[in-house]
């Protein structure tokens, strides 16, 4: 009987382990490690408007010229692998104003991975951007939003913050669909110092790149003012 019940307490333990795992790997708001930001403070109304993936021929083009009409300015968070096939891309991206950030190399979720797999993933996607001309500082967001134990840790060591958001329409599948469903959720969930997440780099996310437009003039109806992560920033440490 006390062997079953040493079994079950064990069983328990574990669960709660796990279960804590999982939600610090997920969570938006907290790491264990450095600085993470998901909303900046700050009293104005401004936004950042992020976008995850790329860059690729074709898509970058369609959004770059949207912004562009739009007179604001957003920031791409681009892979290493895709900066090496599409350099080209990313350096109109930097031409135009806007702002790199480091999306790792290979996309990979980084959980139970080793320290010098990160530094390998940061660093090279790092040399990459600085290759495309971009010399601001280098904010980095994990792949799929998951960061454990060596990620955070590396990130802290070597004085970078982690960049997450606070409005995703996309992760409902209802309101990813349409590209007038997404301009609503965000414009519905948007608030001073918000970081917005869309994905618009591959065919699957022609709604988004539809709806960037209605997006952009919905928000400066309502009195917002459109900047980059590294702008959104400095704001949030000038109050």
């Amino acid at each position: 009987m006390r062997t079953s019940r040493r079994i079950a307490v064990v069983i328990l333990i574990l669960v709660g382990i796990l279960g804590g795992g999982y939600q610090l790997m997920n969570a938006r708001t907290f790491q264990l490690f450095g600085t993470l930001v998901a909303r900046a403070q700050t009293s104005g109304k401004v936004v950042a408007l992020t976008f995850d993936d790329g860059p690729q021929p074709v898509y970058t083009d369609q959004v770059l010229g949207v912004l562009d009409e739009l007179g604001v300015k957003a920031t791409f968070f681009v892979t290493g692998s895709d900066l090496q096939k599409h350099m080209a891309e990313a350096q109109q991206i930097v031409a135009a104003g806007h702002a790199l950030g480091n999306h790792s190399f290979s996309h990979q979720r980084m959980i139970l991975v080793t320290p010098a797999f990160v530094r390998d993933e940061i660093e090279r996607t790092d040399q990459l951007i600085r290759e495309a001309g971009y010399s601001g500082e280098i904010y980095f967001r994990p792949p799929y939003g998951k960061k454990l134990v060596a990620l955070p840790y590396y990130l802290s060591q070597t004085n970078r913050t982690t960049i997450m958001w606070d409005v995703e329409p996309e992760s409902d599948p209802a309101v990813a669909a349409a590209s007038e469903r997404i301009s609503a959720h965000i414009l519905r969930n948007v608030q001073p110092g918000s970081i917005i997440l869309l994905h618009v780099m591959f065919a699957s996310g022609q709604p988004s790149r539809d709806a960037v437009r209605d997006t952009v003039v919905g928000l400066q109806q309502a009195g917002y003012r459109l900047v980059t992560v590294p702008e959104l920033l400095a704001m949030q440490a000038q109050e």
